[in-house]
């Protein structure tokens, strides 16, 4: 096989050879994995690996998923949330993070506020 190249404006030629065709992989197509009519939430919200259906009822803190600060408080005391809604963000290395409700319930305590700075797996928000 010959190829030209141009290089400072002097083309070249070169006669090359291939040895191996290099194999590309093949991947299955994505499928987002639940229900239809499942909400999905949005790119970049962090939700728990365990936030399913058989464990929500057990999840009664929402935990800081990184190392980083508040930027927003969306919930308050008392307050019913439902699921879907973004109850905080966080900010780590000028990213943020949505922390998203996972199941409905009542907010028992909210143990941060905006400008707080928190480590990974600090306990954010206790439900009842």
């Amino acid at each position: 096989m010959k190829l030209q190249i141009k290089i400072d404006g002097k083309t070249y030629e070169a006669e090359v050879e291939v040895l191996e065709e290099e194999a590309i992989p093949s991947y299955a197509p994505y499928a987002p994995e639940g229900e239809p009519g499942h909400r999905i939430p949005a790119p970049g919200a962090y939700v728990p690996a365990h936030a399913t259906e058989a464990h929500a009822a057990d999840e009664k803190q929402y935990r800081s998923p990184v190392t980083g600060l508040v930027i927003k408080v969306n919930v308050k005391a008392d307050q019913q949330i439902q699921p879907g809604v973004v109850i905080m963000v966080l900010e780590a290395m000028k990213m943020e993070t949505s922390i998203i409700a996972h199941h409905a319930g009542r907010v028992k305590t909210v143990n941060v506020a905006p400008g707080d700075p928190v480590k990974q797996h600090k306990i954010l928000i206790e439900m009842e």
